[in-house]
């Protein structure tokens, strides 16, 4: 089978030759500390995974007076070119004399200007500021930001470059600037976590509210998504995960805001993802509930998750599409390349035994021991069916 062959059997639950095998993103500081800067097309051929092609285009909606901001530059990991109006624009300043490198993103609307700091190391970026700290200000939001749509042919573009190689994968469309793509994982980088859970219990009507605004903008998304030759697309986001809220903050405050956004997705004919990187074990037939295509990333008890393969495949597998399970921190670095390969046959012969699996680590890795990358996709390869 081709690698897409491979995806798309799995996604669909359909027999395969073997185990798809493959990884969450490859970070660019692990490409550049341990391969001289190579690409992730390279990562996949170095290793011989199941390749991914990540394509993210925005179009700018000329009718609403959108437009590409002109003073953008694609540096992020995953990035779009920004979509601003003259209501939306955005002045970005660097912060001198902090640990880390620090940028302040203040975005200028007529009733005020907004204003964010995002923190950077080597390998990936947090925020250190939110965007709201006065509940007006998700008034503000609503009233002005921009709504990119995709651009179908740029993707088209890519995937058609990429061929049957493997999967093209993108994400729900997140805020500007620092966002994730499901409506309560957007609306915490916005706010902060906990300060969302405590708004959750004390103010529902406001969280309520902001939420229908977000994911009224990432529907418009959506819904323009028809036509692109996307293979799976993600939502979600590890807020949302029960290592974070509560089952019932997930009924209330998640699945009813992302289960319109899939059910929109399957209509523009696309498939989805759902992420949830952290506890899954007391949820998984909530999210099986909201009708994705597949589900991540089933993080194990030793990386701080709590995923039961062979429990969760029993309960959901003949549902979804199960994505995920192999714990990256301890078999990508300081064992041996037998202890990988024996992660990699746990991983089968818990939920990779009758298909509708895919092999990855659970979420990002930033070092890994190149021989036991190795020896993680050999034995998978091993895995046939």
């Amino acid at each position: 089978m081709t690698g897409k062959e491979r995806f798309l059997n799995s996604l669909d639950r359909k027999p395969v030759d073997r185990l798809p095998v493959t990884t969450h993103h490859v970070m660019p500081s692990f490409l550049d500390s341990h391969l001289n800067g190579k690409t992730d097309q390279d990562f996949f051929d170095r290793f011989g995974l199941d390749p991914i092609c990540w394509a993210i285009a925005y179009a700018a909606d000329e009718s609403r007076g959108e437009y590409f901001d002109p003073g953008h530059r694609e540096l992020g990991f995953l990035e779009a070119r920004r979509v601003s109006s003259d209501n939306w624009r955005f002045k970005i300043e660097e912060v001198p004399g902090q640990a880390y490198a620090t940028r302040r993103f203040n975005i200028i609307t007529p009733d005020k200007t907004l204003s964010m700091i995002l923190q950077s190391d080597q390998h990936t970026t947090w925020v250190a500021e939110h965007l709201i700290k006065e509940l007006s200000d998700i008034d503000v939001i609503a009233k002005y930001m921009t709504h990119p749509k995709c651009d179908v042919a740029a993707v088209n573009e890519a995937a058609e470059s990429f061929g049957e190689r493997g999967l093209v994968r993108g994400h729900i469309a997140c805020f500007d600037g620092f966002g994730q793509p499901g409506c309560w994982q957007d609306f915490s980088c916005l706010y902060g976590s906990a300060d969302l859970i405590m708004a959750a219990l004390e103010d529902p009507p406001w969280v309520h509210a902001f939420l229908e605004v977000l994911r009224d903008h990432k529907k418009i998304y959506v819904d323009s998504l028809r036509g692109a030759l996307y293979d799976i697309l993600e939502l979600g986001g590890g807020d949302a995960s029960t290592t974070v809220i509560s089952p019932d903050i997930f009924d209330e405050f998640v699945a009813p805001y992302d289960s319109k956004l899939i059910e929109a997705a399957h209509k523009a004919g696309q498939k989805i993802v759902y992420h949830t990187c952290g506890g899954m074990m007391p949820i998984l037939e909530n999210i099986a509930d909201m009708n994705p295509d597949a589900m991540e990333t089933f993080t194990p008890a030793d990386m701080g998750g709590d995923a039961k393969l062979a429990e969760a495949k029993q309960r959901i597998g003949d549902r979804v599409c199960m994505i995920g399970g192999f714990d990256q921190f301890h078999f990508f670095k300081g064992c041996t390349e037998e202890e990988t390969r024996q992660e990699v046959r746990r991983c089968f012969s818990e939920a990779g035994g009758v298909g509708g699996y895919i092999l990855s680590p659970s979420d990002h890795f930033f070092e890994a021991d190149l021989n036991l990358l190795e020896a993680f996709a050999d034995e998978a390869r091993k895995c046939t069916y």
